[in-house]
């Protein structure tokens, strides 16, 4: 795997003589998880007005913004609860302080981050855990009408979280009907699982799920097959409710970050994790991405480079091999900066970055979680900005859900600016779209030196099209100082990121007095 790690030194150093160390891939997934249980990221704490959880998250959404992220993944059911008014579950403690309690005045959170992070040409995946019922035995807030007051013989308590028994059919029955009701009220782009199925174990406590056991397993499979097995059927059905109800939805997993380890299967990873999900969460990856039932995996790879157990680029090398044709994000752990020496360096997530990209297979990263960004945790903000995330970058289409492109738009209108914005000129364009019933996301903005290369580096994303068209400026500060001329095309950006073709081309020549369209 080393060979690898010099490679990344020999390109860097290239980077510097040539100066394509601004260089960003045209597709990539750039996301971050907003966690909710225990107020981790938003709301920052329980009992805020509806003002100040509005404004929080609209903070926090520009933030990832000048970030360049495309992405967020927002917890909206933490523990058997909602962000969002359900007919299924009571409204979330950490919103209000109180379970079952609504915002006061009423709204709807969950239709309002939509809504913001949409506008902001951003995906939103709804995240949600799957068992996890009440998040602390005793401590936390438990509404008199909760799932587990109703049905107390679904539940089994663990240490000090009760969880949804995973082998019963009705627990099952429960968390689909979440789910088709979310992905046919909701414009959410995907229904987003962590790697909380069968609890982490506790040291000489097993998991108490004898009575299901006996009861609910009629192929006579031992206790790890039959456990595997009930992980299986919620993830087949849920895969199946969002197909019927909203096929355009994607569906993706974000298990910890080892399959196995190769001493306990030939299929392994080089690694010495302590656990794994096979053999201890009994989630069974590999089968749910050769089977299609998910569209994309985020592996939560929190370990640093070089860790002794559990390597950074072993694992990342690893998963790139075990896609089946499914997307493949790679789950960052900020939250660990400043935690050791290898987390206090500045390089450790750009080093990471770097080495992701280098594989095909990779489609991007999320990170975890918000709240890091918010003190620029090793000047991370700053490497994305400035580098990493300068230009944005359209997420990965999912040909298997939709491959069909938009029609390509035209500019229609281009000009200079007036002599009343001179001390900040910028360049007009106007674009329409050929088709205004399209379902368009964005409008993607190129522009070079030259036209050979437009449609390969996206400079600007244009969001919310009114009436199949949009006018937007590019300004002269953010042309590079050595152009002489600058070419301007388009394209328009489908629902599920499919692009298409870019539209005509428009010059610009650098004169004495600025930017003009050549006579």
């Amino acid at each position: 795997m080393k060979h690898k790690s010099i490679l990344i030194c020999v390109l860097l150093a290239m980077n510097i003589v040539t100066g394509f160390a601004q260089y960003s891939p045209k597709y990539e997934f750039r996301g971050v998880w907003i966690a909710t249980v225990e107020n981790i990221d938003w709301p920052s704490r329980k009992g805020l007005s509806v003002a100040q959880q509005k404004a929080e998250f609209i903070r926090i959404l520009d933030m990832h913004q000048r970030n360049g992220m495309n992405a967020i993944v927002l917890q909206v059911r933490p523990a058997a609860d909602a962000f969002y008014p359900s007919g299924f579950e009571p409204w979330s403690e950490y919103l209000s302080g109180r379970q079952g309690q609504a915002p006061a005045p009423l709204y709807d959170p969950l239709a309002f981050m939509i809504e913001e992070t949409h506008q902001r040409g951003m995906e939103f995946h709804a995240w949600l855990n799957p068992y996890r019922a009440v998040f602390h035995v005793g401590k936390s807030s438990v509404a008199q009408d909760h799932i587990t007051r109703q049905h107390p013989d679904w539940f089994i308590t663990y240490g000090t979280i009760k969880y949804f028994d995973p082998g019963r059919p009705e627990v099952i029955d429960h968390v689909e009907g979440i789910v088709r009701d979310l992905v046919t009220r909701y414009e959410i782009d995907a229904v987003h699982m962590d790697d909380y199925f069968y609890p982490y174990p506790i040291d000489g406590k097993e998991f108490p799920d004898n009575a299901s056991f006996r009861k609910y397993n009629p192929a006579g499979l031992n206790k790890a097959d039959w456990r595997r097995s009930n992980c299986d059927s919620i993830i087949v059905r849920l895969h199946q409710a969002i197909r019927e109800e909203n096929p355009e939805v994607k569906f993706g997993i974000s298990p910890f970050g080892v399959w196995r380890n190769k001493s306990k299967d030939p299929e392994g990873s080089e690694t010495r994790a302590g656990l794994s999900n096979y053999d201890d969460l009994y989630a069974d990856i590999l089968l749910w991405l050769k089977k299609g039932w998910i569209d994309y995996v985020t592996p939560q790879l929190y370990w640093e480079i070089d860790h002794k157990l559990c390597d950074y680029e072993t694992l990342l090398d690893w998963w790139s091999t075990h896609t089946y044709g499914k997307h493949l994000y790679i789950g960052h752990g900020i939250y660990r900066a400043g935690t050791n020496a290898a987390w206090r360096n500045k390089h450790q997530i750009p080093d990471q970055i770097d080495l992701l990209r280098q594989y095909d297979n990779v489609q991007g990263s999320i990170y975890f979680s918000s709240k890091t960004f918010e003190s620029n945790a090793n000047g991370w903000n700053d490497s994305l900005r400035t580098r990493y995330y300068k230009f944005p970058a359209i997420i990965p289409p999912m040909k298997w859900i939709d491959s069909v492109a938009p029609a390509k738009p035209a500019i229609v209108n281009a000009g200079e600016n007036e002599p009343q914005y001179a001390a900040n000129p910028f360049l007009k364009i106007t674009a329409q779209l050929a088709d205004t019933t399209a379902s368009i996301k964005s409008m993607v903005v190129y522009f070079s030196n030259t036209p050979a290369v437009l449609g390969k580096q996206p400079r600007m994303m244009v969001n919310n099209i009114k009436g199949g068209g949009i006018s937007f400026n590019i300004f002269a500060n953010d042309i590079p100082a050595d152009w002489d001329n600058c070419y301007v095309a388009v394209s328009a950006l489908g629902w599920n990121n499919n692009e298409s073709d870019i539209s005509n081309v428009v010059q610009f020549i650098k004169t004495p007095k600025g930017w003009v369209i050549p006579k």
